[in-house]
């Protein structure tokens, strides 16, 4: 009897573990290039609950805005071989290494807001020149195409950047708007700091004379926003605008203490639950359902926000 509740007791333990390994859940690796922007979060978050929500396990990871962190966050994440990698704000060109590796060790790879790379399944963005000169052109409506603005910047992100370009274009179209000063976001992991000095500065240089501001992202506006309102300034007076959209944001939009009148929204949510849903599909092989897909992109509509229509987005 010892014997046999012995034999019986391996064998449960035995089903009992195959059991365990049959069940184990898939993993996947999301990487936020900078989780203290609050769009990078939103990327992550979606991502990350729509995996849950399926079963998955999940793994984030934040890289700080440091490029040695989020390469070095790359390849331990190919290393521990999970069944996707999800990129929110990314850098393919600075990352193609770590990129090419992921495809020759058969993982695929969603990236959001980040640029193209041969070596991901696609990635998924807005059209920026279109989000840009959306902008651009609602700041110069307002202006009546005459004034002087001041402009945020970030370089370092391909859809930021491409942001005020565009907006350069709109700037040498019409000569009557004059560029006052830039003040260009230089280090990712502080660039809370880099905002409210570069523009106090700007401000305190051009003080009366500002008509418009100009902000590459939401983030960047809120700390301007709140600049300006220690200042005593007053809604439309400078106009103030920017992309991203978010609560917070229409929030300041309905807000008639807050300078900040309109954005360009992105569906952030909407492409992190699209990321997860892209890596859960090629694990399975089940191919995507048709969403109008051009070449190494996967578009999504971005949308004016402002007096008119914010207390539709209002939670």
């Amino acid at each position: 009897m010892i014997a046999f509740l012995s034999r019986f007791t391996g064998i449960l333990l035995l089903i009992t573990g195959l059991s365990g390994v049959a069940s184990a859940a898939p993993t996947v690796d999301i990487i936020g290039f900078q989780m203290s922007s609050e769009t990078h979060a939103r990327v992550v978050n979606a991502a990350a609950d729509a995996a849950r929500a399926q079963g998955w396990e999940v793994q984030i990871l934040n890289s700080k805005g440091d490029m040695p962190t989020h390469i070095q966050q790359l390849q331990t994440a190919i290393l521990s071989k999970p069944a996707g990698i999800i990129v929110a704000m990314g850098k393919p060109l600075q990352a193609e290494e770590q990129f090419k590796a992921a495809q020759q060790a058969g993982i695929p790879v969603v990236t959001v807001m980040s640029g193209t790379s041969p070596y991901v399944l696609f990635d998924i963005a807005v059209n920026e020149y279109a989000a840009g000169a959306t902008a651009a052109l609602y700041l110069m409506d307002h202006l009546n195409y005459r004034g002087n603005i001041l402009t945020e910047r970030y370089e370092g992100n391909a859809g930021t950047r491409i942001r005020g370009k565009i907006l350069d274009v709109v700037l040498s179209e019409n000569p009557a708007v004059k560029e006052l000063g830039a003040n260009t976001m230089a280090r990712p992991s502080s660039w809370r700091n880099d905002v409210k000095a570069g523009m106090s500065a700007l401000l305190l240089q051009n003080q009366g004379k500002v008509d418009g501001i100009w902000a590459s992202f939401d983030g960047q506006a809120y700390i301007i926003d709140d600049l300006l309102q220690q200042q005593g300034a007053k809604k439309g007076h400078p106009v103030l605008v920017s992309i991203d959209g978010g609560a917070e944001t229409y929030r300041r939009i309905a807000d008639p203490q807050s300078l900040l009148m309109a954005t360009v929204a992105i569906p952030f949510e909407k492409m992190g639950t699209t990321a997860f849903d892209a890596i859960a599909r090629a694990q399975t092989g089940e191919p995507l359902p048709d969403m109008g897909q051009q070449g190494p992109y996967l578009y999504m509509d971005a949308e004016l926000i402002d007096a008119n229509n914010v207390s539709q987005h209002l939670k």
